[in-house]
């Protein structure tokens, strides 16, 4: 039995406490201190071990991109998550035309069909786009923006293999009502996302089943207080998960904070958003066409407009320490069970637990990863 011996781990319902781990046929099979274990590494006592982090909304990495539509840039994007402790994606998509986003799809179908061992392990498809709101389009082209519509969904369905776990989509648009009542049937999470909605059209949304808020702030109706908007229905609503990008440049710090303050403490998943660029020096990018230039962290079209974020997890998770005062311990959830639970997949990942996958990041006092193991195996070391 492989594992760490007498490390400080984040134990599920426990906290960080002094223990040790064994994983054997890529499961958590040992958890105390009297573990037998092969070591796979030795930890200093300044490094803490965490579930592998979970990005439910990330389009690329290290010059790869979902829309490319090819194995070789979904085997880029795994390959290079680990680096920054995640175990797990939804690659996304986003608005385009139906012959690219069909391409885009069919790859992740093939490459899950693969079962590669290496790099994060491909959860399934985060669509989003093209059920958008012209209004809101953000980095999104609106020549092939789309109304939501059941049949067409249905077909970029088959068209993954049935991998598609997040659809992002504005639900005031026609069709939209629709589309959410339908992907609550199937049990994939309909997302509020480049949205014009109104508070009565989230409630609506909610009731008809949509339960998560895409990128919370960014590309959706603000606040106000005749009309609390998307922004203002995505705090007050419990049942609506919040992603953030917390690179403090889509989200400001007090709007971070008051989204931490505002959530239940399970309705808040750190996203990174990323898009090609991210691992990569500053320069000229790309998304979906589109020229993007990439400085000091920030990615923006030419004409200014935010482009996603060349953003890693882990700095999320210390921004939202460090700059936020989000206690450690919160700060992992909202990258690790949070988005497990709101994914359905909580009871195979998302925390260190006996029978888990063992999915775990070692970082250290800087946040830096260190390691990273996906089911038992080392996928990243420093």
């Amino acid at each position: 039995m492989k594992g760490l011996k007498n490390v400080n781990v984040y134990v599920e319902g426990k906290g960080v406490i002094k223990t040790s781990i064994g994983f054997e046929n890529g499961l958590i099979s040992c958890l105390d201190e009297t573990c037998e274990v092969e070591e796979v590494a030795k930890l200093s006592e300044d490094m803490v071990v965490v579930p592998g982090f979970i990005d439910q909304h990330i389009h690329g990495a290290k010059g790869y991109d979902a829309m490319d539509g090819t194995y070789e840039a979904l085997y880029g994007i795994a390959s290079a998550l680990p680096k920054e402790g995640t175990t797990a994606f939804l690659a996304t998509t986003m608005t385009q035309s139906p012959e690219n986003i069909t391409t885009a799809l069919n790859a992740v179908r093939d490459y899950k069909a693969l079962n590669k061992e290496e790099g994060a392990f491909l959860l399934g498809v985060h669509l989003e786009g093209p059920f958008i709101s012209t209004s809101m389009i953000g980095a999104q082209p609106l020549e092939y923006v789309a109304n939501p519509n059941v049949e067409i969904f249905k077909k970029y369905q088959e068209e993954s293999g049935n991998s598609i776990k997040v659809v992002s989509l504005a639900p005031e648009v026609e069709g939209g009502a629709e589309l959410v009542k339908y992907l609550k049937e199937i049990g994939v999470v309909a997302s509020l996302g480049h949205t014009a909605a109104g508070y009565n059209d989230v409630e609506k949304a909610v009731a008809a089943g949509a339960t998560n808020v895409t990128h919370t702030y960014n590309a959706q109706k603000a606040y106000h207080h005749r009309d609390i908007g998307t922004v203002g229905a995505a705090l007050l609503i419990d049942e609506l998960n919040c992603e953030l990008i917390c690179d403090t440049i889509h989200v400001s710090v007090p709007a971070i904070k008051m989204v931490v303050k505002n959530k239940p403490h399970n309705k808040v998943t750190l996203i990174t958003d990323a898009m090609r660029a991210k691992q990569l020096e500053d320069g000229i990018s790309e998304l979906g066409g589109q020229t993007v230039i990439v400085k000091n962290g920030e990615a923006r079209l030419e004409n200014g407009a935010l482009a996603g974020s060349v953003l890693l997890m882990n700095h999320a998770i210390k921004n939202v320490v460090e700059k936020c005062g989000v206690p450690f311990t919160d700060a992992i959830d909202m990258a690790t069970i949070n988005p497990a639970c709101n994914l359905g997949v909580d009871k195979e990942m998302g925390s260190i637990a006996l029978g888990k996958k063992a999915n775990l990041t070692v970082l250290d006092k800087n946040y830096e990863v260190i390691l990273t193991i996906r089911e038992g195996k080392v996928v990243y070391q420093k």
